[in-house]
């Protein structure tokens, strides 16, 4: 079997596993056409190769009665480094990590759900940078979130009359962060915070979470559009996925940058688009198959007569990804 063929049958498996409920294996083999047996060996294999890793959810950023706070962080930084590198590994709260072409060889993606929890982490930051040899960074805050993963969020507004309470985010935490390649159980996740939550529950004056109000709190996530989606962690270059590239715009009229930005996140190419303060106030990251792909979407940019420059860094490296994004 050719390398094109084995790519077209994993991101054909892969995307299958993007949905906005949780999956149903017995329902999904006969679409797939695979037997259990079949879909398990699939699995492995694909494991093996480093093509998944694990399966997770995606997380609604306007969730209330706080939104997640998006960072971005670029860092001018050398191969000389590693331990610069191994100290911003250890962040729980970094999603993604690159290496980038340009001054500043190092961008990374950072969420958080609270704002004690972004400065703890910026002073954790302040002390790793003072350590390194150019003492360069550059913080960029998100105004708003219009794309992640692929997911265009202004067809998945939050209910304003829900809110997402301790309990939710735990549930969440472990949804996002604790499933391999089985999907978790409402039994395990209930396990996991029997075991390792025991404080939380202290706090909560709480002796276990059962299962039952897990099932039921997930599922009112899924309804109330928290949870955006079930999916898995992929390797997009050993599905075909060439190219990332992270492209600032400016538009024409500062006025339209909504309007843009509503049009900009239907693009399949774009997985994650921010609104930041600063002149190029549109952030996009790309993800194409081929170089070309790329050349179409900046010509295309500029074809709308809408937008007046734009800069573009081409990553280099991905060193920590959190690629699920869906595949088009």
């Amino acid at each position: 079997m050719t390398e094109t063929k084995d790519e077209f049958k994993n991101h054909t498996l892969i995307k299958s596993f993007n949905s906005k409920s949780k999956y149903v294996i017995t329902k999904l083999t006969p679409i797939l056409g695979y037997t259990r047996q079949t879909l398990k060996k699939r699995f492995d294999d694909l494991k093996i190769e480093k093509i998944i890793s694990n399966f997770t959810i995606n997380i609604n950023p306007n969730i209330l009665p706080i939104n997640l706070k998006y960072v971005l962080l670029e860092i001018k930084t050398n191969p000389n480094e590693p331990q610069l590198l191994e100290n911003l590994l250890k962040i729980s709260q970094l999603k993604v990590l690159d290496g980038i072409l340009g001054e500043y060889s190092l961008f990374a993606l950072l969420i958080f759900h609270s704002s004690e929890e972004y400065y703890q982490v910026l002073s954790t930051i302040d002390k790793i940078m003072a350590q390194s040899h150019f003492k360069k960074y550059h913080i960029i805050e998100t105004i708003k979130v219009f794309k992640t993963n692929g997911i265009e969020l202004d067809d998945n507004e939050i209910d304003s009359n829900f809110e997402v309470d301790s309990i939710d985010h735990v549930i969440l935490k472990i949804l996002q962060e604790n499933q391999n390649l089985k999907p978790i159980s409402t039994y395990e996740i209930k396990d996991i915070i029997n075991d390792k939550y025991k404080n939380f529950l202290n706090e909560m004056n709480r002796q276990e979470i059962s299962q039952s109000t897990i099932h039921n709190r997930i599922k009112k996530l899924e309804k109330k559009n928290v949870i955006l989606n079930y999916t898995l962690n992929f390797c997009p270059k050993k599905i075909g996925f060439r190219g990332k590239y992270l492209v600032r715009i400016k538009p024409k009229d500062p006025s339209k940058y909504n309007e843009i930005a509503l049009n900009l996140e239907k693009n399949s190419y774009i997985t994650d688009l921010f609104r930041i303060g600063q002149q190029h106030g549109l952030f996009a990251i790309v993800r194409v198959k081929k170089v070309e792909n790329y050349a179409e979407f900046i010509k295309e940019l500029y074809q709308t007569d809408e937008i007046e420059d734009t800069f573009t860094s081409f990553v280099l490296d991905e060193l920590k990804t959190y690629t699920n994004f869906i595949i088009y």
